[in-house]
């Protein structure tokens, strides 16, 4: 077990406990799902702790420090950081999609995934969260300011 895998752990708790939080919010009706996704995430997390624990007792504890920092790559990690940001921007004016596929594009091919390979996971992803969330669940996703003006 790495003393780094206990940070993890803990920040999946908190993650827990926010949504939980929120969730409580919404109308008995839509927490539904959100509720199984926090139990599931809630059981992965425990389960993963027991694994550390059994780990722990089996092999002792390490840092894991060096190993979480080992290959990191500042300029990777900062572009992906503005194109997140802007990601987030984007969708605050466009809307859900159109900023979504321009960021998937641009990260994967970024990253160096083969074009061809990136079409596919965007499509895929796209064609994924349209059927599962607004079809299937008939969650709104954002519009976008200058989308809703658009459109009047």
């Amino acid at each position: 077990m790495k003393k780094t895998d206990i940070g993890v752990v803990s920040f999946m708790y908190i993650v827990c406990a926010f949504f939980y939080y929120h969730m409580t919010k919404l109308k008995a009706s839509s927490q539904t799902y959100p509720r199984f996704t926090i139990i599931l995430l809630f059981g992965l997390t425990t389960l993963y702790l027991i694994q550390m624990i059994v780990a722990a007792k089996k092999y002792g504890v390490e840092s894991g420090v060096n190993e979480v920092f080992k290959d990191f790559q500042p300029a990777q990690f900062f572009v992906c950081l503005c194109a997140t940001i802007l990601y987030l921007v984007g969708i605050y004016f466009f809307g859900f999609y159109i900023p979504t596929v321009i960021f998937m594009a641009v990260v994967l091919l970024y990253l160096r995934v083969p074009p061809l390979y990136a079409a596919i996971a965007i499509v895929v992803i796209v064609a994924l969260i349209y059927f599962a969330f607004q079809r299937f669940l008939g969650v709104k996703l954002p519009v976008g300011t200058i989308m809703k003006a658009l459109k009047k």
